[in-house]
């Protein structure tokens, strides 16, 4: 079973996980491959859009480079890594996305109550001034489809360029991820965060 609406509600459907995952024993040697380097790798396992991903093994290699390089060589504060992945993976309601990350944002220090606020689309308070520039930033390219000036002055300015490329590549990789785990409706574990409800 499994569950999503564009507004973040539950409404249970029939339909089975979309792009199964594949028995190794059944992988090509190019599957294999690209397998072997996500079991082996950072990530350890295959998890999350890579199951569907195998399908094409070369482009889920090209994704695990890009994966690997925003999660484990970004610019960003780890923390502050994970507040912008829990941003996009509100405005694209991944639950998925959600359960991974909202668990590594509370480790890393991210308070709940700004993690609750998100996700039930409201504004979080109590913020640090880099969440707080992080969330202005993360919002308004996902909402409004650009950065106002003022916006993107004081992130140069706070982070500079190369972050400010790191925050937009966070955003962007973690939309794609979101748009495939969205379309496979990859699902919750039993016993994972569920994303509440949009209150608004």
């Amino acid at each position: 079973l499994s569950s999503t609406t564009s507004m973040g509600a539950s409404v249970m459907t029939t339909t089975p996980i979309r792009f199964a995952p594949i028995p190794l024993e059944a992988m090509s040697e190019e599957q294999k491959s690209t397998a072997d380097k996500l079991i082996n790798g950072p990530r350890g396992g295959i998890r999350g859009p890579f199951n569907a991903l195998l399908r094409n093994p070369l482009l889920a290699d090209r994704v695990r480079q890009l994966g690997d390089s925003i999660r484990f060589e970004n610019s960003l504060p780890a923390a502050l890594r994970e507040f912008a992945i829990l941003i996009t993976a509100r405005f694209w309601s991944a639950r998925y996305e959600w359960h991974a990350h909202s668990k590594l944002a509370v480790e890393l220090g991210i308070s709940q109550e700004a993690i609750d606020a998100i996700g039930i689309g409201e504004t979080p308070q109590n913020l640090t001034e880099d969440q707080s520039l992080i969330y202005q930033f993360c919002t308004e390219i996902l909402n409004d489809k650009d950065i106002s000036d003022k916006t993107y002055a004081a992130t140069v300015a706070r982070f500079g360029e190369l972050t400010v490329l790191d925050i937009l590549a966070t955003t962007g990789y973690f939309g794609f991820v979101s748009v495939i785990l969205n379309a496979i409706r990859q699902p919750v574990p039993e016993g994972g965060v569920q994303m509440p409800a949009l209150k608004r």
